[in-house]
């Protein structure tokens, strides 16, 4: 049986061991089977420990872990020294996160990604992606502002190698454009944690969340504005969201799918916590109602314009955004919880369908809908991994996309404010034009044969052929490799596949789980009293 003394040694092993194997890599640059060893088994490793967490918390409740054996009442300035908190939403987080890159980095390894050179590895790639690792997972155990303004900067300088690997010139333009609207978003941000210290003389969140109780309503009404568009821009909310398909699309399929899947979730989160912890209360309920509202529906607009898979998804991507924070202003525990069941079916979902562009692209040379056609009967495997969670996202039911989208209009309906129904109409159309769309992608590329595609000649079509190993020659930009998709691509795609199917499968208990995060929310006390203790 693992007891409450297990809590500290697990909390930390989801960042220790990816900076630790980054560093192990990055050492071993000329050696490229044991980057890739030591990656993986750090990525698993990540994962087992992200899933004892989300045991002991589920078993035992939110635990706090002062680093450095720092007294947890630090006098007039709060706790000292780093705070990490790990309750069920982080460690639900934590284990999404940790599986869906544990699949992307195997599939990654297989596609062979290269820096552009003709005959040298990417050494710097696998580092890296640790290095995003340990940015994402200390950011969802963060227990403090400052702890968590470093989670994000180590996140945009790893997402930026990552974001330009191999150099060309349309991904050098779009990693510079993600760098200048990030470091906008962590000036903003960085200008919050100073207005926030002015007014509170402290950075840990349980300290502040108490003494913005004393501040003045303006006051705090602005902490949280500043607060909201450092974090909007990370999470990719309108008018906040015009950055992200412009800058996710040029990247190889992997980076895009881990980005799309996690990147804007880290800015959904701390939005989450900011929301119940800090400024509790529904102070800018509206203002996030009205966000949500036009980020579903200009996401999807722009979606339904886009003949190209990537910018299409990238566009879809934003828009499924505002239905996470329509159930975040909602301020109500059936909203959150609807809102963190959705998280975890968005991530899952949308990173599996930037891994199926991937092999689109190994099968047939392209990921543009006028080159496309033919797929399904070309590749009825890779049609299926498509359709699935193409259907997912669309809301189709029994899909975990379905039973999100109904507990946040739910949620809605009981609210029953004027905003909330136009939320629900617009939660509603949103999914209808998402099904419009993943229809099209399917009866253009899949369906319709190859013949009649506008531009069908343009991106030669080969063989559907599995291989059983993966050459590591193999480079991402060319096209010699049409018609081959490796099972080191396809295994990890259909696990995520099969992820997504399991949200579906054990919805009912995973609804209890996140009403249960919902409800250790929407009552602050159970954190304050595990990260600060005595009767709060």
């Amino acid at each position: 049986m693992i007891d409450r003394g297990w809590f500290g040694p697990v909390m930390v092993l989801p960042v220790l061991v990816p900076m630790a194997a980054a560093a192990m890599a990055l050492a071993m640059g000329r050696h490229p089977r044991f980057q890739r060893i030591v990656t993986l088994t750090a990525m698993a490793t990540a994962f087992v420990a992200s899933c004892l967490l989300l045991y002991l918390t589920n078993r035992y409740g939110t635990y706090a872990l002062h680093v450095g054996g720092w007294d947890a009442k630090g006098g007039n300035d709060g706790p000292l020294g780093i705070t990490l908190v790990a309750d069920q939403l982080s460690a639900l987080m934590l284990v999404v996160s940790t599986a869906v890159l544990l699949c992307v980095v195997f599939y990654a390894v297989g596609q062979g990604i290269r820096d552009g050179t003709e005959g040298q590895p990417v050494s710097i790639f696998l580092p890296t992606y640790l290095i995003l690792c340990v940015g994402v997972c200390n950011a969802f155990i963060a227990g403090d502002l400052f702890n968590l303004y470093v989670s994000f900067e180590v996140l945009l300088a790893a997402s930026f190698v990552l974001l330009t690997i191999g150099a060309s010139r349309d991904r050098v333009r779009a990693g510079v454009s993600y760098v200048m609207v990030s470091m906008v978003s962590s000036l903003i941000f960085l200008a919050g944690i100073a207005f926030a210290y002015a007014a509170t003389g402290t950075l840990n969140l349980a300290e502040m969340a108490i003494r913005l109780q004393d501040v003045p309503s303006g006051t705090r009404g602005a902490l949280y504005a500043v607060l909201l568009v450092a974090f909007g821009i990370k999470a990719a909310v309108f008018p906040l969201s015009t950055w992200l398909p412009d800058s996710y699309p040029t990247a190889p399929a992997p980076v895009t799918a881990v980005f799309a899947g996690l990147l804007t979730k880290v800015g959904v989160y701390a939005i989450i916590r900011a929301h119940t912890l800090l400024f509790p209360g529904g102070q800018m309920d509206n203002i996030l109602m009205v966000a949500g509202l036009l980020t579903m529906l200009v996401g999807i607009l722009g979606a339904i314009a886009q003949s190209d898979i990537k910018r299409l998804l990238s566009f879809t991507l934003v828009s499924h955004i505002g239905y996470m924070i329509f159930g975040i202003s909602l301020s109500s525990k059936i909203g959150l919880s609807a809102a963190i069941f959705y998280v975890a079916h968005h991530i899952l979902v949308q990173t599996t369908l930037f891994l199926v562009v991937g092999l689109i692209e190994r099968q047939a040379g392209s990921a543009s809908l006028r080159r496309l056609g033919g797929l399904a009967a070309a590749s009825p495997l890779l049609a299926g991994l498509f359709l699935i969670p193409a259907l997912n996202l669309g809301g189709i039911p029994p899909f975990s996309g379905f039973l999100g989208k109904v507990a946040l209009i739910q949620a809605g309906v009981i609210d029953g404010s004027v905003l909330s129904w136009i939320l629900v109409a617009g939660s509603v159309i949103t999914s209808l034009l998402t099904l419009y769309v993943m229809a099209r992608v399917w009866t253009k590329a899949f369906w319709r044969p190859r013949a009649d595609a506008p531009e069908g000649e343009l991106a030669d079509s080969g063989p559907a052929v599995l291989l059983d190993v993966t050459d590591d020659d193999v480079q991402f930009d060319e096209r010699a490799d049409v018609g081959r998709m490796p099972v080191a691509m396809v295994l990890p795609t259909a696990l995520m596949v099969a992820a997504g199917l399991a949200l579906t499968i054990w919805a009912g208990p995973i609804f209890r789980y996140t009403d249960s995060a919902a409800a250790d929310l929407t009552d602050s006390s159970v954190y304050l009293h595990a990260v600060l203790g005595g009767d709060r």
